[in-house]
Parts: C-alpha cells; sequence; structure tokens
C-alpha cells in the first residue's frame, strides 16, 4: 500500500480523473483528493508491480498537469479499499 503527496499544477487539470482511470486500469483500490494547500493525495492496494506503475503514472500526470514532486510512503496494506474512488 501507497500514499502519495503531489505538488505541482495538479488541481483544476484533470488530475483526479487520471489517477482514478490508472488506478481502475492497474487493479488497484483506493482513493484520490485534493488537498486545500493544492496538492493531490492518493492512497492505493494492490500488487507491488502495479503500484509502482502507478507511481510511474502519478510523476508524469495528464497532459495539463505540471508534476513537481511525488512524495510516496509505503505503508502495511490495510484492506478497507474495495475499489479506486475520487473523494472529496
Amino acid at each position: 500500500m501507497i500514499k502519495a503527496r503531489i505538488s505541482g499544477m495538479v488541481q483544476g487539470v484533470g488530475f483526479r480523473y487520471y489517477v482514478w482511470h490508472q488506478a481502475r486500469h492497474l487493479g488497484l483500490s483506493g482513493y484520490v483528493r485534493n488537498l486545500p494547500d493544492g496538492s493531490v493525495e492518493a492512497e492505493a492496494e494492490g500488487e507491488e508491480d502495479k503500484l509502482n506503475q502507478f507511481i510511474e503514472a502519478l510523476r508524469a500526470g495528464p497532459s495539463g498537469a505540471v508534476v513537481e514532486d511525488v512524495k510516496v510512503e509505503w505503508k502495511e496494506p490495510s484492506g478497507k479499499y474495495r475499489e479506486f474512488n475520487i473523494t472529496h
């Protein structure tokens, strides 16, 4: 399980939908949400290789975004997520 914080121009550019799509494609569960400081937070559970692919997708971002930094924290899986959602 990872918890990631993505900073840069990542709000108002379709970033959450992009993350949701990437996570669903990779079969991950968790969530993505905007944070008040202009960054985006994502938490995802799944196979390690899929999580590594997900991290690379976060670093790339959609075409309208400018990703400046991705901070990733690896954690023990919680099993609390059934699917991947966009939350507020």
